[in-house]
C-alpha cells in the first residue's frame, strides 16, 4: 500500500459487494478529482476503497460512492483532519522505541479500525504503530499503539468509544509493562 504522510483528508468506503465497489470507484473519480490510495478486495468478499484529495473533492466523492453503492455499504469514513500517525501505520508496522504499555483495539470492519486509531491518536500521547486491514482475519481490523500506561488507557478508551457507537468493537486490551519476549511478535 502506498500512502504518503502529507495526506490529511482521508475517505474510505467498505462494500459487501465487489461489483458495487468497482461501480462506486468509477463514479467517485468521475465526480471529483480524488486520488485512489487503495482499492482492493478484502477478506470475506468485501471491497475497500481508500482515497484522498482536498476536502471538497473527498467529500463529493465520498457522497457519490455511498450513493452508488447504496445497499452494499458496510462502513464508511470521511476524515478531513486525520491524525498524522494514522497514515503511516495503515497496513504496515511503524518502528518505535517506546515499550511502557501496549494498547490493542480489534474491530469488525476496516473503517472502524481506522476511526479507532484516529480517535486514539488524538486523545492520548501514543504512537500508532500498526493498523492491520482485514487480510487474513475475516474482514476484521486491529490497531496497535504504545506509550505510557496513562496515555494508552486514554487513547484506547477514545478509540473503543467510536467502535462501540457503531457496534463494531470486537475486543480491546491494555498490556502494562509487556515482557520483552513478546516484542518480536508485536513489532
Amino acid at each position: 500500500m502506498i500512502i504518503r504522510k502529507e495526506i490529511i483528508v482521508l475517505g474510505a468506503i467498505e462494500f459487501s459487494s465487489i461489483v458495487a465497489g468497482f461501480m462506486a470507484m468509477d463514479a467517485m473519480v468521475k465526480t471529483a478529482p480524488v486520488k485512489i490510495v487503495e482499492a482492493r478486495t478484502i477478506s470475506s468478499g468485501k471491497y475497500l476503497i481508500i482515497f484522498s484529495g482536498d476536502v471538497a473533492s473527498v467529500e463529493y466523492a465520498f457522497h457519490k460512492g455511498i450513493e452508488t453503492g447504496a445497499g452494499f455499504v458496510v462502513d464508511s469514513l470521511f476524515l478531513p483532519q486525520i491524525h498524522q500517525d494514522v497514515i503511516p501505520a495503515l497496513g504496515t508496522i511503524v518502528k518505535t522505541g517506546s515499550w511502557d504499555a501496549i494498547g490493542i483495539i480489534e474491530t469488525k470492519s476496516v473503517i472502524s479500525g481506522i476511526e479507532a486509531a484516529d480517535a486514539a491518536a488524538k486523545a492520548g500521547d501514543v504512537k500508532i504503530i500498526e493498523i492491520r486491514l482485514a487480510d487474513g482475519f475475516g474482514g476484521k481490523s486491529y490497531v496497535k499503539m504504545t506509550g505510557s500506561l496513562t496515555d494508552v488507557q486514554t487513547a484506547v478508551a477514545a478509540g473503543i468509544s467510536f467502535a462501540k457507537a457503531k457496534g463494531t468493537l470486537c475486543m480491546e486490551t491494555i498490556i502494562p509493562q509487556p515482557h520483552s519476549e513478546i516484542m518480536p511478535f508485536f513489532m
